[in-house]
């Protein structure tokens, strides 16, 4: 199968402005998360809306291409971009421009994803654990999968799934793996063209969820469960602790 890997990355954000241009470690994040996806997929972009990405990813020597600024989300972006790239891929891979700690192991996983032909979208999971507690189980920016016993996505919510009865929810956490959905995903390239032009349903906008769109509408989406957690940054505290987080593994 023939991959290609797009990083949406957009200037404009409410809770983090400018955000892929942010040093971290003495490098945009965008820089961090191109270099990672880079060395696991030979034909990698960064697919954006603004000039000054546009022109800091040139200057770094990654591949990126402009794409339209009235873009809901991510994927719709990665679906224009596409077109634009003009590969013949089989595989997309959408990596948000926010995710410097993506490891070799999420890509992958997407990749492995896809050796099931009944799989039209593969993306991942982590456990959470005891030590972290019922307040991290319980964040609602933390959207939760469950699963079935052919690997494939039943449900996500931002509620905790599966509820637990007869058990003090205290207690959830010592007598169920809970699973916290990880934001990568990878698509074959017709699924994806076919879900961006999907309209939004009823329980996409309940909970605020866009995969919850594509299993309303039928398609299989396949979990690959990893241990290695990311450290998505979303606001300038997010950062704080990513410059924490690569001080200590260093």
């Amino acid at each position: 199968m023939k991959f290609l890997a797009i990083i949406p990355a957009r200037y404009a954000s409410t809770r983090f402005p400018a955000k892929p241009l942010v040093l971290l470690d003495g490098k945009p994040i965008i820089q961090h998360v191109y270099e990672r996806v880079a060395e696991c997929v030979e034909m990698t972009y960064v697919a954006t809306d603004d000039e000054r990405i546009f022109n800091t990813v040139k200057a770094f020597g990654g591949n990126v291409v402009m794409t339209s600024s009235e873009h809901r989300c991510g994927t719709d972006r990665c679906c224009e971009a596409l077109e634009k790239i003009g590969y013949d891929a089989d595989i997309v891979i959408n990596i948000q421009g926010d995710e410097p700690f993506t490891h070799k192991e999420h890509i992958e996983l997407l990749k492995k994803g896809f050796e099931s032909e009944a799989t039209d979208i593969v993306t991942l999971a982590v456990p959470f654990s005891e030590e972290g507690g019922l307040e991290a189980l319980e964040n609602p920016n933390s959207p939760k999968v469950v699963i079935d016993p052919s690997g494939h996505a039943l449900y996500f919510s931002r509620s905790v799934i599966p509820y637990i009865r007869g058990v003090e929810r205290s207690e959830w956490l010592k007598h169920h793996t809970f699973y916290k959905h990880l934001g990568m995903y990878a698509f074959r390239t017709n699924v994806l063209k076919e879900i961006t032009s999907l309209p939004q349903t009823p329980l996409e906008k309940l909970e605020s969820l866009e995969q919850l769109r594509w299993l309303e509408s039928g398609y299989k989406i396949g979990m690959g469960i990893t241990n290695i957690e990311t450290v998505g940054i979303d606001t300038p505290e997010d950062l704080v602790r990513a410059e924490r987080f690569i001080k200590e593994n260093k």
